[in-house]
């Protein structure tokens, strides 16, 4: 399998002066150990006015400082807002193409569309068309990324006249593009749509095999038509990630991390919100000792509504020692899973001891992964090449432009 890192830049109240700064380039910082320890992936999110959940809003600028400071690991837009409330497709094919050229075709562009009422309804974007709306921008962005000139797009929601959309990406037809995935129906409109999957679900290994199935099976099928240029036939899935040779170490070093992840992520969809005001890691506290107590949940939850009140405090596969980890990995392997992402910042969870897990990480559970992956990966490419050659013929392609179909855009003149 391939590895990843996944970064949503965390930062839970209190907040010092220098927090931010200190977060961002602690995580920068994860990313070139990651590098020089052969993670393959480092993925970064877009998000927007997440007090503690997320600081992460202007991604491509994070991932180019990752991309300088580093030569082999691929950078990931794990997503991108691709609604052009949020970016205007224009301006997200010239972010993916300028973060290929910076980091010498490393780019991923992973595709999304919010869910949260503080980001959809900042933004003024109708949650029911929100999935339409993404996959038509994506498309376009796809053509933007390829076709000299771009031949120009109206429709409801934005609009582009002929023009070439500069840079262009390094990786040919462009950098391979994922999709946000959360439950079974997103796993087939990702391949439906010939778009790797990036699963941010804790899943067991069960549940895994059946997406796996169930996102393979239509990759192969009529039904998948790629929305890109490309195919790219793949599932990253999250886990959570602490090691230390002692379980109850690496737990404590960990949980908490990842439980305020998921609490948060519940939060910030159900409950309400007072901005600037945020209260979730004081919340997820007072859940935890209620939890803990036997308390009635419900008490310690905004508008009196428990957030994700079938989550468990349990300990979390993932999290534990080395040996433990690797049974969590290969029952993912066995499930044909193709790259687990590890969330390791989350929380309040430290600096030194995510640089430590990476390194048990390295020295005791990468080789057996690692070893013969390459050819793993060839065997399915050449399974796959026929389903994908089907596919990217089913794909409707605008034609390259003649000269004489350009349209003139006309000079200013001077009014008389």
């Amino acid at each position: 399998m391939r590895f990843g890192m996944l970064y949503e830049l965390q930062l839970p109240k209190p907040w010092a002066e220098d927090s931010e700064l200190n977060l961002v380039h602690e995580a920068i910082d994860q990313c070139v150990l990651g590098d020089k320890l052969g993670i393959d992936y480092a993925w970064s999110v877009e998000h927007h006015f997440l007090e503690e959940y997320s600081h992460c809003s202007a991604s491509e600028v994070f991932l180019s400082a990752i991309a300088a400071q580093t030569e082999r690991i691929n950078i990931g837009f794990g997503i991108r807002q691709v609604i052009s409330n949020y970016n205007h497709p224009a301006r997200t094919a010239e972010a993916v193409g300028m973060l290929d050229l910076v980091s010498r075709g490393r780019a991923q562009f992973g595709i999304g569309e919010g869910a949260t009422r503080l980001e959809l309804g900042g933004f003024g974007i109708q949650a029911k068309r929100k999935r339409d709306m993404s996959l038509e921008a994506a498309r376009e962005v796809a053509d933007m990324m390829v076709m000299e000139p771009y031949p120009g797009y109206e429709c409801e929601d934005w609009s582009l006249p002929c023009r070439n959309v500069l840079p262009k990406p390094i990786q040919k037809p462009h950098p391979p593009m994922w999709m946000a995935c959360t439950n079974r129906d997103t796993i087939r409109v990702a391949a439906r749509n010939g778009l790797g999957v990036l699963a941010f679900s804790f899943l067991d290994p069960e549940e895994a095999k059946t997406w796996s199935k169930v996102y393979y099976d239509t990759i192969k099928s009529e039904e998948c038509v790629p929305l890109g240029h490309a195919v790219n036939a793949n599932i990253a899935m999250v886990s959570a990630f602490s090691l230390h040779d002692d379980h109850e170490e690496a737990s404590r070093r960990g949980e908490d991390g990842f439980r305020f992840f998921e609490y948060a992520v519940g939060a910030l969809v159900t409950d309400d919100v007072l901005p600037g005001r945020s209260e979730l890691w004081e919340k997820y506290i007072e859940r935890k000792e209620a939890k803990a107590a036997g308390r009635d949940l419900k008490d310690v939850a905004y508008g009196g509504k428990e957030a994700n009140p079938n989550r468990s405090m349990t300990r979390s596969p993932g999290i534990g020692t080395p040996a433990e980890f690797r049974e969590h990995m290969q029952s993912f392997s066995d499930a044909g899973v193709d790259q687990v992402i590890f969330l390791q910042q989350g929380g309040k969870n430290k600096h030194e001891h995510i640089c430590e897990s990476l390194e048990r990480f390295n020295s005791e559970v990468y080789d057996e992964f690692a070893e013969g992956r390459d050819d793993r990966e060839a065997r399915k490419q050449e399974e796959l090449a026929p389903y994908i050659e089907a596919a990217l013929a089913r794909r409707q392609t605008r034609p390259e432009m003649i000269d004489a179909e350009i349209p003139v855009v006309g000079a200013s003149r001077p009014r008389t």
